[in-house]
């Protein structure tokens, strides 16, 4: 009987492809420069940014090797859904551009 190690499970763990769909989700949903003054009023659209972000962090094959405790990409990931449950608890505001004075 062969026992594999939880570390070659790991790497499985996602369906093959999960990691490019999640950036090409990701590349879909960033907010350029030119986008956010039209997209500054849509707090979900910030949100869903955030969250398709940290997705692709989760997705990182630095997590698979490591299934337990605490990883950058997870303290990253970890970051990224606070900053979109603030954008969509209203918490969160578009701060302005410095080049317009405001």
């Amino acid at each position: 009987m062969i026992v594999s190690s939880p570390a070659a499970n790991d790497a499985s763990r996602w369906p093959q492809g999960s990691r490019a769909a999640a950036e090409a989700l990701h590349q879909q949903l960033v907010i350029s420069d030119r986008q956010w003054h039209a997209l500054k009023g849509h707090p979900q659209r910030r949100a869903a940014e955030q969250l398709a972000a940290a997705l692709v962090q989760l997705l990182d094959d630095a997590n698979a090797a490591n299934g337990r405790g605490s990883t950058p990409q997870r303290q990253q990931a970890l970051a990224l859904v606070r900053h979109a449950l603030a954008w969509l608890e209203g918490e969160l505001r578009d701060p302005g551009c410095p080049s317009h004075g405001r």
